[in-house]
């Protein structure tokens, strides 16, 4: 079947509320494949030196009934990629190869699927856990001029949106949304957060409100967040955007960067999916340490 063909705007804007369903966490399929994601390129190691293990999970996400797969782009980036030899033809080169990776798995899916290129935050590619912190000491203008070539790239693979995402500080969504008017792409934002509050600390009608601003932000919400995060944050959205919202927490581990290890919750963490969707959530799906089992459970949820 071909990749899904309403754009997928289209799709969340329609009549009768319909909920698409996202893929889950990248990094934990790898694993589960036997792949090694050590070193500080992480998912991209095996984009570069496995693709065919790429392709391999995103088909697991299209069987359990995703929607839509979200590239391995996340921690692909020129300076991160240049201290290991690689040129920046070859960044480029990996960055559209993300892109035609899951496109051959949404074309060889049973249903009808979109491309979401993924645009991870700064932080990623710092690999130290920045991304959970925000305030890298950059301006906007300085992470514009970083996310612009990588949004360039992936753009240039034809995706059906982006996915800025895991965004930890208003700053950086700034400089995201500002090369996003540059290209008109459509993409949704997803923020991280803690406390009610972004990773960076800054309230989060202040954030989504930045969103609400861009014509092409098709969705808004949060990810890699711990689950009970999410409600307080959507209707935090709600009441300052009109847009649909887009959710897909965690399972409530938090990220260890000193181990590269995460700390799991003593107990589940549970996911009121009803609750998320009178809000206003039209993406829900998971993020790290949700696989293809949790996200075939949540397909069924949402039938």
């Amino acid at each position: 079947m071909p990749r899904a063909s309403l754009p997928l705007a289209e799709a969340l804007a329609g009549p009768g509320g319909r909920t698409v369903l996202l893929d889950g966490g990248l990094s934990n399929q790898l694993a589960d494949q036997g792949c090694d994601l050590s070193g500080g390129l992480w998912t991209a190691r095996v984009l570069a030196e496995r693709p065919e293990q790429v392709t391999a999970a995103h088909t697991a996400y299209a069987r359990a009934g995703a929607e839509v797969l979200i590239t391995s782009s996340y921690q692909v980036g020129y300076a991160a990629f240049a201290r290991r030899g690689h040129g920046p033809e070859r960044t480029t080169a990996l960055m559209r190869r993300s892109v035609r990776l899951a496109a051959a798995a949404a074309r060889a899916a049973e249903h009808g699927v979109w491309v979401a290129a993924s645009v991870g935050p700064y932080g990623a590619v710092l690999a130290d856990g920045s991304e959970y912190r925000g305030r890298y000491g950059l301006g906007v203008r300085q992470l514009a001029d970083f996310h612009r070539p990588r949004i360039e790239a992936l753009l240039a693979e034809g995706p059906d949106v982006l996915a800025l995402e895991t965004v930890p500080d208003t700053l950086e969504a700034e400089a995201l949304l500002t090369v996003l008017a540059e290209t008109g792409a459509r993409a949704w934002l997803s923020y991280t957060v803690a406390g009610g509050r972004t990773r960076a600390g800054q309230p989060l009608p202040e954030a989504f409100a930045l969103a609400a601003a861009s014509p092409q932000v098709i969705a808004v919400g949060v990810n890699c967040c711990d689950p009970a995060e999410v409600l307080p944050a959507l209707e935090a959205a709600a009441a300052v955007t009109g847009t649909p919202l887009v959710a897909y927490p965690n399972d409530g581990s938090v990220w260890e960067p000193a181990t590269a290890t995460w700390r799991a919750p003593a107990a589940p963490v549970p996911w009121p999916v009803d609750a998320w969707r009178r809000t206003g959530a039209r993406l829900i799906g998971g993020c790290c340490r949700i696989g293809p089992d949790r996200i075939a459970a949540l397909a069924a949820t949402l039938r």
